[in-house]
């Protein structure tokens, strides 16, 4: 990585970082998210082409939706991703995460690091309250991850999201602000 081209980072910690997710992210991500499809099935759909990148990356204004890239530190490639959307202000503080970890990294740490920055990020730098997960019930990796930063179950949703065509089921986690700082 040359000093011109160095990724700026909002948050770091020991083996990966967090920032934004540029334009410049789109070959990257959608190779992985290719390779990642199997892994992602059911769960979530990434983007696979040039312009389904496009689409996702226009979303992300800062303002209702962030998008963030987790990237191992000492190389710059990409781990995952960890979206904050439907970001509310005023009384309410919150937003909903969305995140995926690539199948070269998957089950290495990597979204439990990055999940920790962005918390901290949402929190800190955003000003946020309240994050939320919504969560399919048969999503282990995911269930696990939330129930290891301590996150709490509020709850279960039929047919809460359609997916795939298809109305899935969830299990809606939440955390505060105030329960990390405890």
């Amino acid at each position: 990585m040359t000093p011109e081209r160095a990724p700026i980072y909002l948050h770091q910690a020991a083996r990966v970082a967090i920032r934004r997710i540029t334009d410049q992210d789109k070959a990257e991500f959608t190779r992985l998210a290719e390779a990642s499809s199997e892994l992602f099935r059911p769960w979530i759909i990434a983007p696979t082409t040039a312009d389904e990148f496009d689409a996702y990356l226009g979303r992300f204004d800062q303002r209702t939706a962030e998008g963030l890239m987790v990237c191992i530190r000492e190389t710059g490639a990409i781990a995952g991703f960890i979206n904050i959307n439907e970001i509310i202000r005023g009384p309410y503080l919150r937003g909903t995460l969305g995140y995926g970890a690539f199948a070269p990294t998957v089950r290495q740490g990597c979204m439990y690091e990055g999940m920790g920055l962005v918390l901290r990020f949402a929190f800190d730098d955003l000003g946020l309250h309240r994050l939320e997960a919504d969560i399919q019930p048969d999503n282990t990796a995911s269930l696990k991850l939330v129930d290891k930063l301590r996150f709490t179950n509020e709850g279960y949703s039929r047919g809460f999201v359609r997916i795939n065509g298809m109305w899935r089921d969830h299990q809606r986690w939440a955390i505060t602000s105030d329960m990390i700082r405890n």
